[in-house]
């Protein structure tokens, strides 16, 4: 019975240690102010566990690229299994640079043979309408497809 008692302790010790360990991000921390003033909160102390649980989950999501973004929407313009579906891409994608360079685009593959090229990051789909009715004009079977996009600013 002791010993029961004693593995239950030392299991719970080791789990608070665990959890504690984590980090705890306040909603006041997120939201400091560069260059003085002061910025008081009052909520539920669950909102900042959310937001905490958020963060951490969030450090997981990887774009194709390797790099750490956020979930979001890109414009699929091709897409395509076809023997010459790399050059076809290859070719899609030098033409929409031409015609749009402002615009950034990704060649994307995906098992078992997919050749894809997406455009733009976009947190919501109403934002990437304004681009895809431009760019539908030239690739008129362009659509939205959800994806790991970069941040905002960082190419």
């Amino acid at each position: 019975m002791m010993r029961k008692l004693y593995l239950s302790l030392i299991f719970l010790i080791l789990t608070a240690g665990i959890s504690y360990s984590q980090g705890f991000i306040k909603t006041g921390d997120l939201l400091k102010r560069q260059g003085g003033g002061e910025l008081n909160i009052i909520q539920d102390q669950a909102i900042d566990s959310l937001i905490s649980r958020n963060i951490v989950a969030n450090r997981k999501v990887r774009t194709t690229e390797g790099t750490q973004g956020m979930l979001g929407y890109r414009i699929q313009i091709y897409y395509s299994s076809v023997r010459s579906a790399y050059e076809e891409s290859s070719r899609v994608r030098a033409d929409f640079i031409n015609k749009f360079p402002e615009m950034i685009s990704y060649p994307h593959y995906q098992e078992p043979g997919w050749f894809m090229v997406r455009v733009g990051d976009y947190r919501t789909k109403t934002e990437c309408y304004k681009d895809l009715l431009r760019i539908r004009k030239e690739f008129p079977n362009a659509y939205p497809v959800p994806a790991v996009i970069n941040f905002p600013g960082q190419k």
